[in-house]
């Protein structure tokens, strides 16, 4: 097919690749424009428009879907399918009606379980014990549009954020293509999206990824892997940030029993054991700021802790 590629994020990047693998004609690449990123803060590419740049594609970075540009561009190209893949912007209507097969959504979630825009992090917040990745018809709504095909796929133990997203880009980038081919053959009809079941992924932020240990440890490992890679689940030791990249529950024999306050530490060996509301949890891998992540083991080596004293902002100072 004739095709029109939008995305931004490295989510989106094997779709892209995909398709030009599939000998898809892809046109154009249309991404969200460079913005600042790093210490330094220097404008910094998307990851979609680094890969269209190794597969030699045309791109164009417009702030604005508006723009004359961008309509002069996609139209001239006369695309019969528009796919779209983390893009950052909602699609206009003139662009929902201009290709022949529609505007192809590629979703991390079981529509119409988590539309939204962080589908991956409510999942593993809410303690799902599977997910998938859906082709939709884009409409004017938010992830509301007719479902093509899905596919399921169980949510690991101990996986984080970052290592299924990386599994969900790659069954997405399959289900896209063969999403096409089915869409040419005659063979797919979309399905309207039931609205039983229907849930929405806020847009997280990194005041979100805070460790409260009021709340019960289960939840607070599921936080953890949930805000993992970015934005990060954290903590506070002496009133400094500590990053959290891995946590587990702590076995019930790990620890005598004891009356501890939320927060506060009941072992360091075999590992950080902080008391939760109810359950203990083991901090596995730490991130003091301004350092490398290290085991929990090493982190103590320079920053002591003993049982009794206590983690989380109630302790600063």
């Amino acid at each position: 097919m004739r095709l029109v590629f939008m995305g931004t994020p490295r989510f989106a990047v094997p779709s892209l690749k995909r398709l030009v693998d599939s000998g898809h004609q892809v046109g154009l690449v249309v991404t969200q424009p460079d913005r600042p990123a790093g210490r330094g803060r220097h404008p910094t590419p998307p990851p979609v428009k680094e890969a269209a740049r190794v597969l030699g594609l045309s791109v164009l970075q417009p702030e604005k879907l508006s723009q004359p540009e961008v309509k002069e561009a996609v139209r001239s190209l006369g695309p019969e399918a528009i796919c779209v893949v983390a893009f950052g912007q909602k699609i206009p209507k003139w662009l929902l009606a201009l290709p022949r097969f529609g505007c192809i959504n590629v979703h991390p979630s079981l529509l119409p379980r988590w539309r939204g825009a962080a589908p991956i992090t409510a999942a593993l917040l809410a303690g799902d014990r599977e997910t998938g990745v859906s082709t939709m018809l884009l409409d004017e709504g938010w992830d509301t549009g007719p479902v093509l095909l899905q596919r399921p796929t169980p949510i690991g133990p101990e996986e984080n954020a970052g290592e299924l997203e990386a599994r969900l880009a790659e069954m997405g980038a399959d289900l896209l293509v063969e999403t096409l081919a089915e869409l040419a053959a005659g063979r797919l009809r979309p399905k309207p999206q039931p609205e039983e079941g229907a849930c929405y992924a806020p847009r997280f932020t990194g005041t979100d990824g805070l460790l409260s240990f009021d709340r019960p440890a289960e939840e607070l490992v599921r936080r953890v892997r949930a805000f993992t890679p970015e934005p990060g689940a954290y903590t506070f030791h002496k009133g400094t940030r500590l990053r959290v990249w891995r946590a587990r529950l702590a076995s019930p024999a790990a620890v005598e029993p004891a009356a501890a306050l939320p927060g506060e530490v009941v072992a360091t060996e075999p590992g950080l054991i902080v008391q939760a509301s109810p359950g203990r949890l083991v901090l596995e891998i730490l991130q003091p700021a301004g350092k490398r992540p290290m085991t929990a083991a090493e982190y103590l080596r320079g920053h002591p802790l003993h049982p009794g004293d206590r983690l989380g902002r109630e302790a600063e100072g």
